[in-house]
């Protein structure tokens, strides 16, 4: 059987999750749908936050302010990989500003496959990408009518 159609299933563990959700990170940049990818992060990052098994360590400068303002964002630490999220209002109050990105620091490469990443993401959150319909070619009901060539200067009316 040919098993490149359907994506093995990876297991739920705490380094799968956290390289599911760096790949899917990697690939939001380009994607063409980036919102549902972004999302899945997001969930995937809160339940392990819930769980237990992920951790926030601080605040950190965003190096891509929106407006050109100042702005935070939650450093979360998963296994091994670190990942940014967009702040709470109880954040601000409860994790200590660590300043400016470290820009040396990089997450371990990850080598899992975006369809992989994104079922096991999917299995664990719980949320399903909704497919986009193809636009259909739809016929004009107008009948065809033949080209009038009018002399220079007529009316076309």
């Amino acid at each position: 059987m040919d098993d490149h159609n359907y994506p093995e299933q990876l297991k739920p563990t705490i380094e799968n999750l956290a390289r599911a959700i760096y790949t899917v990170n990697r690939h939001a940049k380009t994607a063409p749908n980036p919102k549902f990818l972004y999302l899945l992060k997001k969930k995937a990052l809160l339940r392990l936050l819930d769980e237990g098994k992920a951790k926030k360590e601080g605040l950190h400068f965003s190096r891509n302010p929106k407006n050109s303002k100042q702005q935070s964002d939650v450093l979360v630490s998963a296994g091994e990989y670190y990942f940014h999220m967009p702040p709470t209002k109880d954040d601000f109050e409860h994790l200590p500003h660590l300043g400016s990105l470290n820009t040396s620091y990089r997450n371990p490469k990850a080598h899992v496959s975006l369809a992989k990443a994104k079922l096991l993401l999917q299995s664990y959150v719980g949320i399903k990408e909704e497919t986009q319909k193809a636009r259909t070619f739809q016929p004009n009901n107008r009948t065809y009518e033949k080209p009038v060539f009018k002399k220079l200067g007529e009316s076309y009316r």
